[in-house]
């Protein structure tokens, strides 16, 4: 997959890219094997760092993380993680992981090598014995880690960055710098700040390298897309970012995880979700009009909408929910098996919650039979935030939030008491869609999963019950019919 200047494209650009899906259910293993297709393969960035560290703590059963590791190019730096965090036994039932710091604007040279690690070795494990070609998705909205995760990446040689929730303006800037191994820096989202003032986040990868192993060479440039649900704010991206951006997905807004708010005053509908109208579709004749070639996104995951999206004028699909529940994806293979049986069984719903995700950008969140209600039975905990915002309160001091920590701790940190409602916990529940629920020694019970997907779930009925137990390879089969 090449994308020069120039835009000419040798070889072929992928028809199909698997979705980047968080927290690692789009893993190393379903990017490798979609790669070994000749498709793109896609890992998820978000949250990298403590997947790491908790698969670690599970005793590395397969030995797959300590082989990656071993080529990690920066010396002693995965000696040290795999020193604090490696158990070889495993963990203890019920015990809890042992927890990263969590990111600030200015952390450890320590705590940032873990995250760059984490990357590197999540890239590097779904490009191993093959030559496909691999992408990495990132959101925009957890900034803190973006820096780190992205020299990670390049230090595995990534080939495509991918990155929506939000306006990734500098990111292009930030992998032209990581060429050279030259510092990069993107600004700081802080809520209270005044009208000139503006915070940063600064990474120098020189600063992680020891003064007598100086990195050799530069790093090659990945192809930058970026997510959007408007033709609007592609023709910005193209115009204004700090750098080259080489195409675009276009996102609507059946798409799982996180969705644009629709335009306009927010409006709901009788489940309490967001409406969206005409000025939510997104104008693909302005898309082609741009000369960079573009994917569609969110409903697109069938023969049909590959077929529709080439007519549209489109390179092809991105596909998530297909991938989620294929063997070689990252959810725990028992939800795995209880969300497809109740798809069969017509008894799984999806509802867009315009208030569960801290971000303030709707969630679409998957209820199966019986699990009404475990949310509000959660006690709130905030140990991993990442979705932490920055906000500098009256007294001048910079505090760290999150909608879905302790309503008291929030609102002691000058947080709107408002803004607490019916916001859930997406780190814990994501990180135990995975396999890797927290322990709450103090409450005996583990954290509670959150399951997302896009509105093609409740379409897979038939593909499902003619295929129980399917790979990535028989999804891209499937969609190549």
């Amino acid at each position: 997959m090449s994308l020069p200047d120039s835009q000419t494209q040798s070889p072929p650009l992928p028809r199909i890219i698997q979705g980047g899906m968080g927290v690692a259910v789009s893993n190393w293993r379903l990017a490798n094997a979609v790669s070994r297709t000749g498709q793109l393969g896609v890992v998820s960035g978000t949250m990298l760092d403590t997947v790491l560290v908790r698969r670690l703590q599970d005793g590395d059963p397969h030995g797959d993380m300590r082989r990656a590791i071993s080529h990690f190019p920066i010396p002693g730096v995965g000696e040290e993680v795999l020193r604090r965090y490696f158990n070889p036994a495993g963990r203890a039932n019920g015990a809890a992981y042992k927890a990263l710091p969590m990111y600030k604007q200015i952390v450890s040279v320590a705590r940032q090598q873990v995250t760059v690690l984490a990357n590197f070795v999540e890239v590097w494990l779904a490009k191993e014995g093959h030559t496909g070609k691999v992408g990495i998705n990132l959101l925009t909205k957890v900034q803190m880690p973006n820096l780190a995760s992205l020299y990670g990446a390049m230090l595995a040689d990534v080939d495509v960055v991918i990155m929506g929730a939000g306006i990734p303006r500098d990111i292009p800037g930030v992998l032209d710098s990581y060429v050279n191994h030259a510092v990069a820096q993107i600004r700081l989202d802080v809520e209270g700040l005044g009208r000139d003032e503006v915070e940063y986040l600064t990474f120098d990868p020189i600063a992680h390298w020891p003064a007598t192993t100086e990195p050799t060479g530069t790093l090659r440039r990945p192809i930058f897309l970026a997510i959007v649900s408007a033709a609007s704010l592609a023709a910005t991206l193209a115009r204004k970012s700090n750098g080259r951006v080489d195409g675009f997905v276009v996102e609507g807004s059946t798409a799982g995880g996180h969705n644009a708010p629709p335009r306009g005053p927010l409006q709901l509908n009788a489940l309490g979700e967001p409406l969206y109208g005409e000025r939510d579709v997104v104008d693909l004749e302005k898309m082609r009009e741009l000369g960079l070639p573009f994917w569609l996104a969110g409903g697109t995951g069938s023969p049909e909408g590959l077929a529709a999206a080439i007519e549209a004028g489109a390179v092809g699909i991105q596909v998530g929910t297909l991938f989620a529940y294929c063997e070689q994806s990252g959810i725990d293979p028992l939800i795995r098996k209880r969300v497809l049986d109740a798809v069969v069984a017509g008894e799984a719903t999806l509802r867009t919650d315009p208030r569960a995700s801290p971000t303030g950008y709707p969630f679409k969140i998957v209820t199966l039979p019986g699990d009404e209600g475990r949310a509000e039975s959660r006690q709130r905990v905030c140990d991993l935030g990442y979705l932490r915002v920055a906000a500098r309160t009256a007294n001048g001091r910079m505090v760290y939030r999150c909608s879905a920590e302790p309503v008291d701790t929030y609102v002691a940190k000058g947080g709107d008491i408002a803004d607490t409602v019916g916001r859930r916990c997406l780190c814990n529940g994501l990180t135990a869609t995975i396999g890797q629920p927290q322990q709450r020694t103090a409450t005996g019970v583990e954290e509670i999963p959150l399951i997302t997907s896009g509105d093609d779930l409740l379409s897979m009925t038939e593909f499902v019950a003619a295929h129980p137990a399917y790979t990535a390879e028989d999804a891209i089969a499937y969609l190549s019919t």
